[in-house]
């Protein structure tokens, strides 16, 4: 209800990181990231989300994963697929120097189309690779290209050959998953996608739930927990 006090009180925490003070005050600081009142601002409505606040998204998401009952869950950072698809494995491999990407359950890539977010995600649990976009197209050479990067990141790191023949490989059609209807969504629904992937939760919001979403990515990002 907007009568409880915790409620008003989250609201004029987001109008004030919106609406106060200068474009380079820090106001959160984690995973390496430090996220400005500019970078913020991007969670205005129809604002275009930038890679900081995707990156520390994803991280949120990461580090709720380390609790019980959650998969586990790794995401690669916003330029890793955009240096991946130029370069090859060759290019990447020191991005996970210290990391088995194969002890996770769940694999998130959030992927930068120029103008555009999309998500792929991994399930190595099912051995599924799937891509989500908002605006409904495809994403075969996106699947191929991370399947590819598995089966040498699973030959480099730890000498197993990974059968290919074995996974799946599907891009999410606009049946499927929700859409959006306005040209400025798209990086909200990756962090959504992810949010509920990452809790092995069914997607069911829609792009009414949109201006929501943002106020309260604005909170959880200043207070560093989800809620």
């Amino acid at each position: 209800s907007p009568l409880n006090p915790f409620f008003q009180a989250m609201e004029s925490e987001i109008s004030a990181a919106f609406d106060s003070g200068e474009p380079e005050d820090i106001l959160s600081k984690a995973f390496k990231l430090i996220v400005t009142r500019e970078d913020i601002s991007t969670l205005q409505p129809q604002g275009w989300l930038n890679d900081r606040i995707i990156n520390f998204y994803m991280g949120l998401l990461v580090e709720r994963s380390k609790k019980e009952g959650y998969p586990a869950v790794y995401a690669f950072n916003t330029f890793f697929y955009s240096k991946l698809s130029s370069t090859s494995h060759k290019g990447v491999k020191k991005w996970t120097k210290g990391v088995d990407i194969f002890e996770h359950d769940v694999l998130l890539v959030p992927i930068h189309l120029r103008i555009h977010w999309t998500l792929l995600v991994v399930d190595l649990r099912e051995k599924t690779i799937k891509y989500f976009d908002s605006l409904g197209q495809r994403g075969d050479h996106a699947c191929n290209t991370v399947l590819k990067y598995l089966e040498e990141e699973s030959r480099e790191k730890r000498n197993i050959e990974l059968t290919a023949s074995e996974w799946t490989l599907h891009s999410m059609g606009r049946e499927e998953i929700p859409q959006q209807n306005n040209g400025s969504d798209c990086g909200v629904f990756v962090c959504k996608f992810a949010d509920f992937i990452s809790r092995d939760k069914p997607i069911i919001f829609t792009p009414e739930h949109m201006p929501y979403f943002r106020r309260k990515m604005v909170w959880e990002i200043i207070h560093q927990q989800l809620l």
